[in-house]
């Protein structure tokens, strides 16, 4: 007999492998590592996908509305993934005359769909008739073994969510987005690349939307009349805010010279109860919150952790740990280092964890297996520790807060101050992220007179705050849109297209000049209501309550809705995306006195280029993934740009500062094409050996080759 397990990367297919009973070898085909497990005659191969081995593209690109799609392999349309070839070689070399497959991807719709794919294209259609799924949530051999024991079958339902959310996504995106880059090419005769998309251009509303209400924000003054009292005291006055300056002024005449009255003082203890299990949202709220890390990062290193065996699957909205994850032994595990030992040690049995309201069919909350990671790198580390540490807190007791609330009277005046004071740590203890409330309570009574000084202060009042990234990630989880595993990526997609910039969320000229446009002529495509409608849609194809084919057909209804707004204003939206490129593109001033603008190209990487053409025929060229600093060249006063890897600064124009300098005389070879004198020369990428007959010979090797 021969069993093919399909599995969604390398380091899963390792881990799988060494956790099966037999004589495991590891092989190659085509440099893609896989493994043959023997046992009892039955031979079970490891293959492993890279994610996504196939991907959704056009099938008829003559066609004005792009509807009709195939699933093609990944490294015929995107030139950057051939890589990929090799795995999809590899699955289809090793699974012929295969008797039974086994889906052990992710479990969850992504994953599905990656081994779905894998199994029906690479594999044959007739492989998925014998194929059955295993589920899990860490890569430990304990949840392998019994995922691999007691397999389920595979959820058509999943699958079908997953083809239908693709097929949103793709028809969506790459319609709205041709119709509008278009729409500025007919109007203009000038090529931008715009992109629009099904979650990403509400969630750019939600941004602009924030960037408006700031803008129209006219702030407004007001005082706080605060008494500083003997004992360090300082109390507010009950009003709070006061946005009349005669009330502020006849509060303080009133207290002018009068002490201090205590006349209340209330003493009570309070209970904080322990924070939940982490879910991948608050996860990326925390690790922003604590280290700065971006919710992409925290994914990604959550989910490498995961890859190790070291947490438990990351992309869960679940906040619940069920008993059959094993308390007792992964806390037992955890108590081998002496990072955690002491925490553990403080927890009291029974043990129950304090759990949230949010729960995820598929996995529980995020938390560590029990195995203890080797080495870690620095961030790798943090959020491992800040996985862990709370995993071990929701263990704990309740914290106790005494809280002292006090009122004082000055003159006819009230003012109050609250302390508050842990008197027991609880699970705070276990979990070392956030700062222990310990005031101290000044000892007073009731009756006693204190000296006072009563001050005002003047303020304005502020405008929303802008989001972050946690913030929008959880202001979208609030809202419906996207899902956990998609959230971070839409975000970063924003950053990628120039629509956004900053650590506190700014959306440009042509991001916001976007949104209007849409709003304007077609308020379908930014609307939040349609989006969230079709996400209740796609859970509902999970739960058998619709199918595919229907919500794809009423997605096509929409879109061709939104295409003849687009259609019927073409030359309007062209003009106005166009003008506001013009602006959101402007990176620095031409040598003539006119705008350097960045323009995008059709057919290569964009450049720089004066937006006085044809006049001004100035252009620079980028190299790939460069950035464009704010800081200026010091020599010729044009932007600097950021490149390579690792990253190097250099000025915008490659032969800035070189003029009049002359090549190096010294002679280091002859050419291999010419047969003229090689010579060392310099460029932006600092020097390097050319042909001393350029530019009629373009030969170069780096400065390393020169012996």
């Amino acid at each position: 007999m021969h069993e093919i397990i399909i599995c969604e990367k390398p380091k899963a297919s390792e881990k799988i492998s060494a956790a099966l009973p037999g004589l495991t070898v590891k092989k190659n085909y085509k440099r893609v590592p896989y493994y043959e497990v023997e046992e009892n005659g039955k031979k079970t191969t490891v293959l492993a996908a890279v994610g996504h081995l196939y991907s959704l593209a056009s099938a008829n690109q003559r066609k004005n509305k792009i509807f009709d799609l195939e699933w093609v392999p990944l490294y015929e349309k995107d030139k950057t993934k051939k890589y990929t070839k090799n795995y999809v070689d590899a699955i289809k070399k090793l699974s012929k005359g295969a008797d039974k497959f086994v889906h052990a991807c992710d479990y969850d719709i992504e994953g599905t769909l990656i081994g779905y794919n894998a199994l029906k294209y690479a594999c044959g259609s007739d492989s998925l008739e014998n194929t059955v799924r295993m589920k899990f949530s860490t890569l430990t051999n304990e949840d392998i073994l019994n995922a691999y024991e007691n397999p389920i079958p595979l959820d058509l339902n999943q699958v079908d969510s997953g083809i239908a959310r693709h097929v949103l996504d793709f028809i969506f995106g790459v319609n709205i987005s041709k119709y509008l880059t278009d729409a500025v090419m007919k109007a203009t005769k000038r090529y931008i690349q715009l992109s629009a998309g099904r979650v990403q251009t509400p969630t750019l509303s939600i941004l602009v939307d924030r960037e408006k209400e700031i803008s129209k924000f006219v702030p407004e003054p007001y005082w706080l009349i605060k008494a500083y009292i003997e004992l360090d005291i300082i109390a507010d006055h009950k009003k709070g805010k006061i946005f009349n300056r005669q009330d502020a002024e006849e509060i303080l005449a009133e207290c002018r010279d009068k002490s201090a009255v205590v006349k209340k003082i209330n003493l009570k203890k309070t209970h904080k109860i322990p924070q939940v299990p982490f879910d991948l949202g608050s996860l990326q709220s925390e690790a922003y919150s604590l280290f700065r890390f971006n919710p992409k990062k925290t994914q990604q290193i959550a989910q490498n952790l995961y890859s190790e065996g070291y947490t438990s699957y990351p992309r869960t909205s679940s906040q619940k740990l069920p008993k059959s994850i094993g308390y007792d032994k992964i806390l037992n595990n955890l108590s081998q280092s002496t990072a955690f030992r002491k925490q553990i040690s403080k927890l009291k049995k029974p043990l129950k964890p304090h759990e949230g309201k949010k729960t995820d069919e598929a996995h529980p909350s995020i938390h560590p297996t029990g195995v203890l990671p080797k080495k870690l790198g620095s961030d790798y580390q943090k959020l491992y520790e800040l996985i862990a540490f709370r995993f071990i807190s929701v263990f704990g007791e309740d914290a106790i807060v005494e809280v002292m609330k006090t009122i004082l009277n000055i003159g006819k005046q009230e003012f109050n101050f609250t302390r508050k004071r842990t008197v027991k740590l609880g699970w705070q203890e276990q979990y070392p992220f956030r700062s222990v409330e310990n005031d101290d309570f000044p000892p007073i009574k009731e009756g006693d007179h204190l000296k006072a000084e009563v001050k005002d202060e003047e303020k304005e009042t502020k405008p929303p705050a802008r989001y972050n990234q946690a913030s929008l990630i959880r202001e979208l989880e609030k809202r419906g849109l996207g899902t956990k595993s998609t959230r971070a990526n839409i975000i970063s997609i924003l950053y990628d297209r120039k629509y956004v910039e900053g650590q506190k969320i700014e959306v440009n000229v042509l991001g916001e000049q976007l949104i209007d446009t849409l709003k304007k002529y077609s308020q379908k495509i930014t609307s939040e209501e349609l989006t969230r409608e079709f996400e209740t849609e796609l859970d509902g194809i999970m739960k058998g309550n619709t199918n595919k084919d229907k919500i794809i057909d009423e997605a096509k209804v929409e879109i061709t809705s939104i295409l003849d707004d687009i259609e019927k204003n073409k030359i309007e939206i062209g003009k106005e995306l166009y003008k506001a490129y013009r602006k959101g593109m402007i990176v620095g001033e031409c040598k003539c006195g006119k705008n350097l603008i960045l323009i995008g190209s059709p057919r290569g990487e964009p450049f720089v280029g004066c937006s006085g053409y044809p006049e001004c025929k100035s252009t620079y060229s980028l190299p790939r993934g460069a950035s464009i600093l704010k800081t200026k060249c010091e020599k010729c006063s044009l932007p600097m740009i950021s490149f390579g890897k690792p990253r190097q600064r250099a000025c915008l124009d490659p032969k800035c500062g070189q003029e009049g300098l002359e090549p190096s005389n010294e002679v280091v070879g002859e050419c291999p094409d010419c047969g003229s004198d090689l010579i060392i020369r310099k460029g932006r990428y600092g020097e390097f050996i050319g042909c001393k007959s350029f530019p009629k010979c373009r030969f170069t090797k780096s400065i390393e080759e020169k012996s």
